[in-house]
C-alpha cells in the first residue's frame, strides 16, 4: 500500500498496548508514525494548553497527510483542522474527544472539591473522588499535567467542528463509555465531509479490546483514501 499514517495517541504515558495494531498496520503496509505526544509519552514540565498543542501537531505532521487522533488525540486534530481544514487529506478520528457536554456530576465534584479539600491528600478519597469526577487518569497525572487536562476539557467549549471540511472517517465503539456514541453521532452530524463506522464489540481502547478489527478498520479506510 505504502501509504503513511501519523497517530496521535489519547490520555496515555505508554503507547505500548498499541504495539500488536501498529504491527499488524505494518503488515499491510501502513507506514505507522506514533507521535509521542508532550507530558504524556513525551517529558514536558509545562502546562499545555489546547493552542500549544494545535501548534506542536502541525509541525510535527507534514501537509496533505493522514491522520488518525484516538480520544484527546482526535480533540487535537479537529482543533487543529478548525484553524486549516487543508492541514490534512484525510483524517480518523478514533473515539475522539472533543464534544463538549456539561455533567451535573463533574461540576457537583468540583463544588464538593474545595469542602472535602484537607480529605484529597488521603489516598483511597482521593481515588473514589476522582472516580466521581469521571477522571480516571487524572490521579496518577502530575500537578502540571492535571492542569493541561482541565485545559483540555475546557476547550472543548470553543470548538467550531463545522468550519472543519476535511475528509473524515469516524470510527467508534457501542461500548464506549468513556466517549459514549451519542458524541461521535454529534462530531459527524457537525463534520460537513465526513462517515461514521460504528463497531458492536469495542471499547473506548479498540486498541487492547480488539487490536485485530482495529487494524482491518484502519486499513480499509486507507485504502479507500484515494
Amino acid at each position: 500500500m505504502n501509504k503513511t499514517l501519523y497517530i496521535i495517541h489519547g490520555w496515555t504515558y505508554t503507547t505500548e498496548p498499541w504495539d500488536t495494531t501498529l504491527r499488524l498496520l505494518q503488515k499491510q503496509g501502513i507506514n505507522v508514525k506514533m507521535l509521542n505526544v508532550p507530558g504524556l509519552t513525551s517529558p514536558s514540565q509545562k502546562v499545555w494548553a489546547i493552542d500549544d498543542y494545535v501548534t506542536w501537531a502541525d509541525k510535527n505532521i507534514p501537509d496533505g497527510a493522514i491522520a488518525l487522533g484516538h480520544s484527546n488525540g482526535g480533540r487535537i486534530l479537529l482543533n487543529l483542522l478548525s484553524k486549516n481544514p487543508e492541514k490534512l487529506k484525510h483524517v480518523i478520528l478514533l473515539d475522539s474527544a472533543g464534544v463538549y457536554e456539561e455533567s451535573k456530576k463533574r461540576n457537583l465534584a468540583r463544588k464538593t472539591s474545595k469542602v472535602f479539600s484537607p480529605l484529597k491528600r488521603v489516598k483511597l478519597f482521593r481515588k473514589v473522588y476522582h472516580r466521581l469526577l469521571g477522571a480516571t487518569d487524572y490521579d496518577r497525572a502530575p500537578e502540571n499535567m492535571k492542569k493541561t487536562l482541565s485545559n483540555m476539557l475546557d476547550s472543548d467549549k470553543n470548538l467550531q467542528l463545522d468550519q472543519i471540511t476535511t475528509p473524515a472517517t469516524i470510527l467508534w465503539g457501542k461500548k464506549d463509555n468513556v466517549t459514549p456514541p451519542h458524541q461521535g453521532a454529534a462530531i459527524h452530524r457537525n463534520l460537513k465531509n465526513s462517515q461514521i463506522i460504528f463497531v458492536n464489540d469495542w471499547t473506548h481502547a479498540p486498541y487492547i479490546s480488539d487490536p485485530v478489527g482495529l487494524a482491518k478498520a484502519i486499513t480499509k479506510t486507507m485504502r479507500e483514501i484515494d
